[in-house]
């Protein structure tokens, strides 16, 4: 999940920061063939959604024999002059991750029609020749999600925490629910919806609400309110001893025996795959990419789980059962509606 960002104008100072960005982030690797250069959102650190970024956009540059570069971005601000950076570079495929780029791509596409575009997690509101889009199906990892709910719920009440009631972010509520009731008939979904002045960063507001669904005996609770409002999800779980998921990246270390699994979205799959796309003529197209593509996965379902600190590695028999609905989905057995496109 990510923070709603306005795009703002800047002044020299930050402009500075802007470009200063890929000198502090992976360096530009590789040969003699195509130029990639990745923007994000925020600065790379620990965040597992954008590791998973670098790591994308280093094996597209890998495959193509050609060149990688990254710049971090910290602030509305400094996206925007990323952004422009990058295209001064005039490299074959500029990469940007997260919905908060969208304006300032559907400026620069317009204005740079030979450049080409790879946007990552979100799509421009008109569609450009030069702009392929790399949407996911998130709601297919959380009826996986749903599925590991509801076998190991006890009271057959599972929620979700999410940031807005709007269709696009029901995507975190519905298929929780029925998924849960795949694997355990009867079960209850309640949804609550952060809203207010700030949906994506209000912890307080998140465990208050998460401290509500416990009270109500659901003891499984799906957090998608972004970074820091499942911190307040994760806190309400550990002190009314139920347990949460989390979304985008592995959140199992943030809140270890509480943090059941994460719905994961492969940013390092859809960016090679995509790049790949574009070098190869594919272009102004949307791709979108589910559990079939292994674009959205679990970090259950991942082969590192051992050492996720996710409660989920301590339930291998859950997984068996997971794995097989994942099959499911991807052999078409099972299809998920998409609650955005009700």
């Amino acid at each position: 999940m990510r923070a709603r960002l306005g795009i703002l104008l800047l002044a020299a100072g930050v402009l500075a920061t802007g470009c200063n960005a890929a000198a502090n982030s992976p360096g530009a690797t590789g040969g003699d063939g195509p130029s990639l250069v990745l923007v994000t959102p925020n600065p790379v650190g620990v965040n597992d959604f954008l590791k998973l970024a670098v790591t994308g956009i280093e094996d597209a540059a890998s495959q193509a024999k050609g060149t990688q570069k990254v710049y971090e971005s910290t602030d509305p601000a400094s996206i925007q002059q990323n952004v422009a950076a990058a295209v001064r570079d005039k490299p074959d495929v500029v990469v940007a991750v997260g919905f908060n780029f969208a304006d300032v791509l559907a400026q620069q596409a317009e204005q740079n029609p030979e450049q080409q575009f790879l946007f990552v997690d979100a799509c421009t509101e008109k569609p450009y020749p030069n702009v392929t889009c790399a949407v996911f199906r998130e709601y297919e990892g959380v009826y996986l999600a749903g599925a590991e709910a509801g076998l190991l719920t006890k009271s057959g009440k599972v929620g979700a925490v999410v940031a807005v009631d709007a269709p696009q972010f029901h995507r975190y509520s519905e298929p929780f629910g029925l998924g849960a009731q795949k694997t355990r008939p009867g079960a209850a979904l309640s949804p609550l919806f952060i809203g207010g002045a700030n949906p994506f960063n209000d912890p307080g507001r998140a465990k208050e609400l998460t401290a509500t669904l416990a009270g109500q005996g659901v003891d499984h609770v799906m957090g998608a309110a972004s970074a820091s409002g499942n911190l307040g999800v994760f806190e309400a779980a550990k002190e009314h001893g139920i347990f949460a998921f989390g979304v985008d990246a592995n959140q199992c270390p943030a809140s270890p025996g509480v943090v059941v699994d994460n719905v994961i979205k492969r940013t390092d799959v859809v960016i090679t795959d995509g790049v790949t796309a574009i070098l190869d003529g594919k272009r102004g197209e949307t791709r979108s990419y589910g559990v079939k593509e292994e674009g959205i996965s679990l970090t259950g379902l991942q082969p590192d789980v051992a050492e996720s600190q996710c409660v989920i590695a301590d339930h291998p028999d859950v997984l068996t059962q997971v794995e097989k609905l994942r099959d499911e989905i991807t052999a078409g057995t099972i299809t998920i509606d998409d609650p955005a496109a009700a």
